[in-house]
């Protein structure tokens, strides 16, 4: 049975749908004004990764995952560029899309935009005035009253009086306490503004999500999930909105990602120590990025290094070897299933599913030196398969073996001096077959001779 560490209840609790056989999950995306990094591509792949496998297991997965598309940074930024922020918005939306299908990231079942949901929006935000848990201040804006909802602070760990050492009132805030926060911003000049009964303005970011998910998914539903960064404020702002509007619970189970480190801290655009996934897939392979963010627990740091990037690109591509040449067959199974769903059931454990596909490859090999391929096939089936549950072995091995750097040598260079050396070697020129063999080396390109024939891939 599959169990999830639960964010709220701080330990790893077993899954169980509300609705027998569906699972309903949320998940905070993009703000969409400025290209993603790789802490925004962790959790579209591990959300990716939870999504393929729940539907694995049988399930059917109703998978949300949201764009803010109206907020504080989105209109700075429109501003620096002197920009339309529709026109901001729908780039980097572009953008983010093109990013996630590079690395495997299949697109979720809805998208929802916080500019098309203001009507749920307003909605919630009366109800909450309605029940008391709103009020409108001085200044016009709506904020959201924290000591009325008892439980504020139950996903974070954090008390009301620890909160209320640390919050502040910004300039221009008009609150009743610190502890609040808005829910309705009275407009300003230049900013974007829809009507609203309590005056033209636009919605803050915390509401968003909760009408979003609540309209996409009902009152109650199974998982949300983000960023680690995301627990507090967000989605305790969340919890608070949503369950003091509805009445109902509002999420069975929270699932947090941990943030990527570059030399130990929190890769963030805010501290600017980031990389862009357009960046990073300049230099690695897309499959070698989403093997790398998978090669580690979802919640634990990942390390941005390139010797860990590396890494990844030598353990993928020792499973696409044992792949290559590999006949069709129908796969066996021989306990590896059950030993990869015993890890994925353990919190997703991607590192331990991981561990099960070089048992495969370690056992493919071993027939390969018994000239065995054809009992190496089923596990090559095997293989593929469960690989395909973390959205990994999808390729053929040789497209995989031989993709590389745009500016190192192509596939005609390499076949025209692979024929060089053939012919070499047919003239009984063991020096020059050995000089060009070294000097494909040199350009990273292995060459593997056999049955009469070479064979290549890059490094």
């Amino acid at each position: 049975m599959l169990h999830i560490y639960n964010s709220l209840t701080k330990k790893k609790d077993p899954f169980t749908p509300i609705t027998p056989g569906k699972v309903r999950m949320y998940v905070c995306g993009m703000t969409v004004y400025d290209f993603c990094h790789l802490g925004h591509a962790r959790v579209m792949v591990v959300f990716d990764m939870a999504a393929r496998y729940l539907r694995a297991r049988g399930n059917d997965v109703t998978y949300i995952r949201n764009i803010t598309d109206i907020d504080d940074k989105i209109i700075r930024r429109a501003q620096e560029n002197g920009e339309d922020i529709g026109v901001l918005t729908a780039r980097f939306i572009q953008a983010m899309n093109e990013d996630a299908a590079a690395l495997g990231v299949l697109p979720p079942d809805a998208e929802p935009r916080a500019t098309v949901h203001m009507p749920q929006i307003r909605d919630m935000i009366g109800k909450l005035v309605e029940r008391g848990f709103a009020y409108q201040a001085k200044n016009r804006d709506v904020y959201y009253h924290v000591r009325k909802f008892p439980s504020y602070g139950a996903l974070s760990g954090k008390t009301l009086d620890e909160l209320k050492i640390g919050a502040r009132v910004e300039v221009g805030e008009d609150k009743e306490d610190p502890l609040d926060f808005v829910l309705w911003k009275a407009a300003k000049p230049g900013e974007p503004q829809w009507d609203s009964p309590w005056g033209v303005g636009r919605p803050g970011w915390h509401i968003e999500c909760s009408a979003m998910s609540t309209a996409c998914l009902g009152n109650h539903f199974d998982i949300h999930g983000g960023g680690m960064d995301l627990k507090f404020p967000h989605h305790e702002n969340e919890i608070a909105q949503s369950e003091a509007a509805t009445g109902a619970k509002f999420v069975n189970t929270w699932m947090h990602v941990g943030f990527v480190r570059l030399d130990q801290e929190k890769m963030s655009k805010s501290l600017g120590n980031f990389f862009t996934v357009r960046e990073v897939l300049k230099k690695y392979d897309p499959e070698v990025v989403r093997y790398f963010i998978l090669g580690s627990h979802y919640r634990s740091p990942l390390d941005y290094s390139d010797e860990n990037l590396q890494g990844a690109k030598a353990a993928l591509t020792r499973l696409y070897l044992a792949l290559k040449d590999l006949p069709a067959a129908e796969a066996t199974d021989a306990g590896y299933e059950q030993r990869f769903h015993a890890a994925m059931d353990d919190d997703f454990n991607t590192p331990g599913a991981l561990a099960v596909l070089f048992e495969l490859a370690r056992d493919i090999n071993k027939l390969r030196e018994e000239d065995n391929p054809a009992a190496a096939a089923p596990l090559g089936a095997a293989l593929r398969r469960l690989g395909g549950i973390l959205g990994l072995l999808t390729r053929e091995p040789q497209g995989f073996l031989r993709a590389g750097a745009a500016d190192g040598l192509t596939d005609e260079q390499i076949e025209a001096l692979i024929a060089r050396r053939t012919e070499a070697r047919r003239n009984k020129n063991w020096a020059e077959s050995d000089r060009i063999r070294d000097e494909l080396k040199g350009q990273g390109i292995i060459l593997e001779d056999a049955a009469g024939q070479s064979t290549w891939r890059r490094q």
